[in-house]
């Protein structure tokens, strides 16, 4: 099979479109025909190597895919060849195929395109286990969306408002915030135009920034609170001040997703089907795709990511 290699740390031009060999067949592995997986932030740092894969994981970036099922090992139940599914991967997605554990296998919702597909596995995963298990988003409650027209935030904003949440985001420009409320959003914040906790106080915030937004994060924090970390896109370091996190009796939780075990993301993986793709089915929550780039081209992909200029999801097609 082809699949995307970097051969060394570097900028887009270190992805090369290589023939390597086919992926192994466990016996509690799916193995997939990919047509189409889709660029997130970690694809970047793993190429800048800054992000090395998980143990045992594929050397090929992509955390996410769809396509066919082409055949399925020895323990696995549920699936067959021939089957329309997207899957959450650790890693190889830039690729003609890829084996991934049963677990983190999703039929196609209903009404989905199976390239559109791509585009949900990820994104889906980390605002189902960050906004609703990890900070417990409940109905009438505030969430405060950074980067509100990332593929992350334009899901975030999309399934919080179905479960009957008021949002707001963040954003760089009056037209990604204009696109973040076409989706659903109550309320944008244009994040070069001042700060952000001098405006909004929520129950729960999902904060992609990390270092530099700490201290605003939890000004910006009702009593009770939740503050989600879940990237560092601004830096890995920031001040707290404990007696603004005690006098709000508030948390902060950081996560990732990418290294967790199997089981675990099985957990999160069945909580998607059950509660977010009910949603995607009735055609309440969709794909938000920016752009749509041949997998072989994925340098082009990674540096439309790096502009800051897209909306939604960047996918690699097969």
């Amino acid at each position: 099979m082809h699949a995307i290699v970097i051969d060394k740390p570097g900028g887009p031009e270190e992805l090369r479109w290589r023939e390597v060999p086919d992926p192994q067949l466990g016996p509690g592995d799916v193995l997939v025909d990919v047509a189409a997986s889709a660029v997130n932030r970690a694809d970047i740092l793993q190429r800048r190597g800054h992000y090395a894969p998980p143990p045992g994981a594929s050397p090929y970036p992509g955390l996410e895919c769809s396509g066919v099922v082409a055949e399925v090992g020895a323990d696995v139940e549920g699936f067959r060849a021939g089957d329309r599914v997207c899957a959450l991967l650790s890693g190889g997605g830039y690729a003609e195929r890829v084996a991934v554990p049963w677990q983190q296998v999703m039929r196609v919702p209903e009404g989905v395109d199976l390239v559109e597909a791509a585009a949900l596995p990820e994104v889906a995963c980390t605002v189902w286990s960050n906004v609703f298990m990890t900070a417990r988003l409940r109905r009438g409650e505030t969430l405060l969306v950074h980067g509100g027209a990332s593929g992350i935030g334009t899901l975030a904003v999309q399934l919080a408002k179905a479960f009957g949440s008021r949002v707001v985001v963040t954003a760089g420009s009056a037209e990604k915030i204009a696109r973040c409320l076409e989706l659903g959003a109550d309320e944008g914040i244009n994040y070069h135009e001042g700060d952000f906790s001098e405006r909004v106080q929520a129950d729960v915030i999902l904060d992609i920034v990390g270092g530099p937004y700490l201290m605003r994060n939890v000004r910006a924090l009702k009593t009770g609170g939740r503050l989600v970390v879940i990237g560092m896109q601004g830096g890995s370091r920031g001040e707290l001040d404990l007696g603004a996190l005690l006098t709000r009796r508030a948390s902060v939780h950081g996560t990732t997703l990418r290294a967790r075990p199997v089981d675990e993301k099985g957990v999160i993986v069945r909580g998607v089907v059950e509660n977010v793709w009910p949603l995607v089915d009735a055609g309440v929550v969709r794909p938000v795709i920016h752009s749509r780039v041949p997998m072989s081209e994925a340098a082009e992909a990674h540096r439309l990511l790096e502009s800051g200029e897209h909306v939604g999801k960047i996918l690699l097609v097969g």
